[in-house]
């Protein structure tokens, strides 16, 4: 057992409806028997995520979905939203679940306004567009739970760019967390501190190197590095569905070695000045499919 206690920064990312209806009420009971406060990131507009099935045809998509076992995983009806019929509103059919996060006391970001959207359209949309999807989302969270009340961003899918990051500037939020990385900084030129995530992801890494549901939790709680920035994400879609279970004995085995999560803005020097300046870069990862953004100095 480590003498000082470590914070890990907890990212919870809420990609879809079903994630929203199923994951985060199941997540909200987790996190309050084990008195445990957390950062939840919404997609609050349309559930359009079923128009990734075009992507099997690529070898590294159909890959991930076959190794993390993805209709099981996610679910057939995330699968399909959106392809046959309209995707459902997130935030108007199921806003009263953001509210209720925010009223136990959880951290509220924004996440997108169209998950698919973002991942799929980041690399065409002009600054313009970047900053209508932003909006969009922003003001109808804001709308929900009051002024002031969110926060936080972090990016659909990790994907983002420098005019991404430079129009969140307008929005004033406290941190941002878009990309990959190793330690708190501020982009060049901007005034908003990123919080990379440094720890992987389950459907990144279940099924590859020997890694099961047996041994996942020991590979997070190995990877948590004492003194250094540790920041991991869970999915709604995931941990707060099918391995709820798993992710709540994650929690019990860190409290045994000394480790708790918090939400990320915990983790923020009481003063900004002295962060480091750095950039993104976008390049390919082991276990995603395309390029996500990493802070530079971390590749």
């Amino acid at each position: 057992m480590h003498n000082e206690p470590t914070k890990v920064g907890l990212r919870i990312d809420v990609d879809t409806y079903r994630g929203t209806r199923k994951g985060v009420p199941e997540l909200l009971k987790i996190l309050s028997r084990q008195k445990v406060k957390a950062s939840f990131f919404f997609t609050v507009g349309p559930d359009n995520m079923g128009r990734h099935l075009w992507r099997l045809l690529r070898p590294a998509f159909l890959r991930k979905m076959l190794r993390s076992n993805a209709s099981s995983l996610y679910g057939y009806d995330i699968l399909l939203k959106g392809t046959l019929w309209p995707g459902p509103n997130i935030g108007v059919k199921l806003g009263y679940l953001m509210a209720q996060s925010q009223q136990e006391g959880h951290e509220i970001g924004l996440h997108a306004w169209d998950h698919h959207k973002w991942q799929t359209k980041i690399e065409t949309m002009p600054p313009t567009e970047l900053r209508q999807e932003m909006t969009k989302g922003y003001r109808f969270l804001s709308d929900l739970l009051g002024e002031g009340a969110v926060t936080c961003s972090a990016v659909a899918g990790w994907r983002c760019n420098e005019d991404t990051l430079s129009e969140k500037e307008a929005f004033s939020f406290k941190y941002n967390s878009d990309c990959r990385g190793q330690s708190i900084f501020i982009p060049q030129g901007l005034s908003t501190p990123q919080i990379p995530v440094t720890l992987p992801t389950y459907d990144e890494v279940i099924g590859q190197g020997g890694i099961t549901d047996s041994n996942y939790n020991q590979l997070i709680l190995d990877n948590i590095k004492p003194g250094r920035l540790n920041v991991y994400t869970i999915h709604a879609e995931a941990e707060g569905i099918v391995c709820a279970r798993q992710f709540e004995q994650l929690i019990v085995l860190a409290k045994e070695r000394n480790i708790f999560f918090v939400p990320l803005s915990e983790l923020l020097p009481d003063s900004l000045d002295d962060l480091p300046n750095d950039t993104i870069t976008n390049i390919e990862t082991e276990g995603r499919e395309g390029w996500l953004s990493h802070q530079t100095s971390s590749i």
